[in-house]
């Protein structure tokens, strides 16, 4: 372990002292700047060394191992910008050096000046996901925002012409650091008016104990047809190490408990039908399913005694699911929602020009609303984070899905 630390930490440190070529050519005669580099780098090696002897598998939200998670991001990411154009630069400085030996034209350095025109403006591009990130943990996690869209379909039965939806998703409890700021994305949800309220999974991130002190917030939730869930994959403890079977089956029942606490119904593998006169759709919820994760799901068993003409919604946390089961099923599954990726809690988002983050190069539908086969897909951006205290152009989301007949 001690070894694997400290090849680690000599990696980063080779990345410092690259980097730090930067602020030397950019500031000479600046030893506070040089300085302040240093000991910023010093206490993420301290925090990194700190939080991976401390680190336990025992699902315990570690606050310190997300301020590890945050500093390493923070640190790491605009120093391999800088990185990128130092040593762009002196390939093409080694290979100009080279070039003017062998021809005999070398007449000293090659550009002196130059290094420090491209360490400013490293430095300046490094700034951007510097402040980016910094936004993201202070508070861009915390940043709700309302995403709307309007389906139609030409066999919405006429009932539910207008019916609304509000979705969330991948709540984590786990790690919730601020009341008073989830209180407002609470009501901001409450605020919605949705005929229904429909949760994806992931209430926790390892422990149903985690939802505890968050039980009387998320009881404020509500909806006039009522709320239902599912189940996700950090739901079911499987990311822990537990003394026994015993325990992580009494965690289960407890998160069971908690689900019915909070007013919502838990749909293991099966369907419910939503009322509306005289009419009704089928709202079918199945458990984690994913491509790469547990398949517990059982899509079969949930829509079993369903009519094929019926109008269906369903909740699948895992967006691979759609596309290796959902959207060749036999029933026609008019609407799948789904959340899990949490767009890496990292991306780009312009609309109408740039929609990009790392979750696309895992999911090839990762956020937002997709159609195929006449089946439509909601992956919700997560309301919660995981991991990385933060959220970096990707920010938490409510989703509002308004239904309307052709």
């Amino acid at each position: 372990m001690i070894l694997r630390i400290l090849f680690f930490l000599a990696f980063l440190f080779l990345i410092d002292w690259y980097s730090f070529q930067a602020f030397k050519a950019s500031f000479p005669a600046n030893f506070w700047v040089k300085l302040i580099f240093w000991i910023f780098s010093i206490t993420v090696y301290l925090f990194i060394t700190y939080s991976i002897l401390t680190f336990n598998n025992r699902g315990v939200s570690n606050p310190s191992f997300g301020r590890m998670a945050s500093l390493l991001i923070l640190s790491l990411i605009p120093k391999l910008i800088i990185l990128t154009f130092l040593f762009g630069e002196d390939i093409l400085r080694f290979s100009t050096g080279i070039f003017q030996s062998f021809s005999g034209n070398r007449e000293g350095d090659f550009l002196p000046d130059r290094r420090k025109f491209i360490s400013q403006t490293a430095l300046l591009l490094s700034a951007i996901p510097f402040v980016g990130i910094l936004h993201g943990v202070l508070i861009g996690k915390y940043r709700y925002r309302v995403v709307k869209h309007t389906l139609e379909f030409d066999d919405l039965p006429e009932e539910f012409d207008g019916f609304t939806i509000t979705q969330i998703s991948d709540i984590h409890s786990g790690s919730f650091d601020d009341k008073k700021k989830l209180e407002y994305g609470v009501d901001l949800i409450n605020q919605q008016g949705s005929d229904v309220i429909l949760f994806t999974g992931d209430l926790v991130n390892n422990r149903s104990e985690e939802m505890e002190p968050w039980i009387e917030t998320f009881k404020k939730l509500h909806a006039p047809m009522g709320k239902f869930s599912i189940l996700g994959n950090h739901d079911y403890g499987d990311y822990m190490a537990w003394p026994s079977q015993e325990a992580k089956a009494a965690n289960m029942q407890r998160l069971f408990q908690i689900q019915e606490e909070l007013g919502f119904k838990l749909l293991r593998n099966e369907n419910i039908q939503l009322q509306k006169g005289n009419s009704s759709i089928d709202l079918i919820g199945v458990e984690n399913w994913g491509k790469g994760f547990a398949q517990y799901g059982d899509l079969a068993k949930a829509a079993a005694k369903l009519s094929r003409e019926s109008f269906k919604i369903l909740m699948s946390h895992d967006p691979s699911h759609f596309d290796e089961e959902v959207k060749s099923f036999a029933h026609h599954i008019h609407l799948t929602l789904s959340g899990h990726t949490h767009g890496m809690q990292f991306g780009i988002e312009i609309p109408g020009f740039i929609k990009w983050s790392p979750a696309s190069l895992r999911y090839p539908k990762w956020a937002g609303l997709y159609e195929e086969l006449g089946r439509y897909l909601h992956v919700n951006r997560g309301f919660g984070f995981l991991a990385f205290p933060g959220r970096v152009g990707i920010w938490p989301e409510i989703t509002v899905l308004r239904l309307k007949r052709k």
